[in-house]
């Protein structure tokens, strides 16, 4: 099975009413794993991701605006298109990551199985190739 055959959409469970939508998660319950991490990216002006992580499993959602994240197995690549609060995108770990297209205000909040170690992520794409094609 291919690492991005594990990749999937996960519903959040949202409550709407005249006050709006309240959308919540729980680990092992609505997130496929234990939340160790939560972090967000706003008022973003390039790029991000370009890495993999070696033991990190993630959900992706689009709290605001909307973004592109290309994943990649080293052989096969796929696009999503991020514009959803209500829906995460599950990216187990070892996959390559690019995030792109912010729109103005766009907010991405990722919450993530690990404490951050930037030495357990593999930061090029030349590396990456190397490690899973090896």
């Amino acid at each position: 099975m291919s690492l991005l055959d594990a990749v999937k959409w996960i519903r959040l469970p949202s409550i709407a009413d005249q006050r709006g939508v309240l959308t919540s998660v729980e680990s092992r319950i609505d997130i496929p794993f234990d939340i160790k991490r939560i972090f967000l990216m706003h008022h973003i002006t390039t790029d991000r991701g370009g890495h993999a992580h070696r033991d990190t499993d993630q959900v992706i959602i689009a709290a605001a605006g909307s973004f592109k994240v290309d994943l990649s197995n080293g052989t096969n690549h796929r696009t999503y298109k991020m514009n959803d609060p209500n829906r995460g995108l599950y990216t187990p770990r070892m996959v390559f990551i690019r995030l792109y297209e912010f729109s103005p205000k766009a907010v991405c909040l990722v919450i993530a199985n690990t404490h951050y170690d930037m030495s357990r992520s593999v930061r090029t794409w030349e590396d990456y190739l190397r490690l899973v094609q090896s």
